[in-house]
C-alpha cells in the first residue's frame, strides 16, 4: 500500500523548482498559479535567495505548488493514503480531492500572508530536538515555556517559542537530546502565538466548498483518517495554533498496511523519518525529475495507477 506525503515550511531551497520547469506543461500551470493569488512562483522557485523563500507567505504556497507540480508529474496514481506535515496538509487535501489546485493555492496564500502577520507581533521561531526520551523532552520544553510544536517521532521534537526561549534551550538542552538544530521558519508555528491567524483563516475557509477525500486521508492532528472534506478544512484552520503529531500520522500509516512512501518536491524530511519510524516500509523522495523514473517504479509494485 502506497502513502503519498507532503512536507511542511523549511524543506524549501534556493532554486529547488528550477528542473521541474522544464516538464511539459509545468510552466504554463506554475505560471497560471502565480496569477490565481498574486504570487510570482516561478521567481520564488527558481532566482529568489534563501531570505526571501523563508519569508512564511512566500514559502507556503511555494511548497504547495511543489508538491503539486511534482505530483503531476507521476502521473495518474491513486494512493492508498495521503497525509501532509504542516502546510503539507493543504497539498494533501488536494492529492485527496477535497480541494481543486487552484483553491488549495488561495488558501494557501492567505494562510502564509495571515500566519506572517502574526509572526510580526513577537519575535519567535522554532528549533528541531534530535534525541532524547519524549516525556522527558515534553517537560523540559514546558519548563521553559516552550511548545512541543512538532511531535515526529522517531526521535525528533519541535519546540517553539520566543527566541529568548529558544536560546535557553540552546545553553540548558533536555537529558539527552544531541542536538537543536534551528529551523528556517519565521515564527512559533502551532502555538498560541498563531491565534490571529486562526481567525483569518477561518473566514477564508467560509469560501470554501470542499469535497469528501477520494482517498484515506490521515490528519496530522492526531494521526486519525478523516472522511468529511468539511473536516479536513476545519482541522486545516485549527492545526495553524495546534500541534502536529506527525509520529501519530506513521502510526496510522503502519496500521493501515503501507509497504511504501513517496515524498513530493522537495521530499527528504519526511521520508528520513519514515526510515528510521517505520522499518520495511520503501520510502522515495521526490528531490528531482531525475527521482520520476524510480517513482513510478515504486508506484507499479505498491500502489494503483
Amino acid at each position: 500500500m502506497l502513502v503519498l506525503v507532503a512536507p511542511g515550511q523549511g524543506a524549501q531551497t534556493p532554486g529547488f523548482l528550477t528542473p521541474w520547469l522544464d516538464l511539459p506543461g509545468a510552466a504554463e500551470r506554475l505560471a497560471a498559479w502565480s496569477d490565481a493569488i498574486g504570487l510570482d512562483l516561478a521567481h520564488y522557485g527558481t532566482q529568489a535567495d534563501a531570505d526571501a523563500i523563508r519569508d512564511t507567505a512566500v514559502a507556503q504556497p511555494l511548497l504547495v505548488a511543489a508538491g503539486l507540480l511534482s505530483a503531476a508529474a507521476l502521473g495518474d496514481v491513486t494512493p492508498g493514503a495521503v497525509a501532509g506535515h504542516s502546510v503539507g496538509e493543504i497539498t494533501a487535501a488536494a492529492f485527496a480531492g477535497v480541494l481543486d489546485d487552484t483553491a488549495a493555492l488561495d488558501l494557501v496564500r492567505k494562510r502564509g500572508l495571515a500566519m506572517a502577520d502574526a509572526a510580526a507581533i513577537t519575535q519567535t521561531g522554532m528549533s528541531a530536538l534530535l534525541g532524547g526520551d519524549p516525556d522527558t523532552t515534553v517537560a523540559h520544553l514546558e519548563k521553559l515555556g516552550l511548545t512541543p510544536a512538532n511531535v515526529n517521532g522517531a526521535g525528533q521534537i519541535v519546540a517553539a517559542g520566543t527566541l529568548e526561549q529558544l536560546a535557553a534551550l540552546e545553553a540548558d538542552k533536555p537529558e539527552g537530546v544531541r542536538r537543536v538544530v534551528a529551523l528556517k521558519v519565521a515564527g512559533a508555528f502551532h502555538t498560541h502565538h498563531m491565534a490571529t491567524a486562526v481567525d483569518a483563516l477561518a473566514k477564508a475557509a467560509e469560501d470554501l466548498t470542499p469535497g469528501d477525500p477520494r482517498v484515506t486521508y490521515v490528519s496530522n492532528r492526531d494521526g486519525q483518517v478523516v472522511a468529511s472534506g468539511a473536516e479536513v478544512v476545519s482541522r486545516l484552520v485549527g492545526q495553524v495554533a495546534n500541534p502536529v503529531r506527525w509520529d501519530l500520522c506513521m502510526e496510522t500509516f503502519q496500521e493501515l498496511g503501507a509497504t511504501a512512501l513517496i515524498e513530493v518536491c522537495p521530499g527528504g524530511t519526511l521520508t528520513g523519518l519514515a526510515k528510521r519510524a517505520l522499518p520495511g516500509v520503501t520510502t522515495l523522495a521526490l528531490k528531482t525529475p531525475d527521482d520520476l523514473d524510480a517513482a513510478r517504479e515504486l508506484i507499479a509494485e505498491h500502489g494503483a495507477a
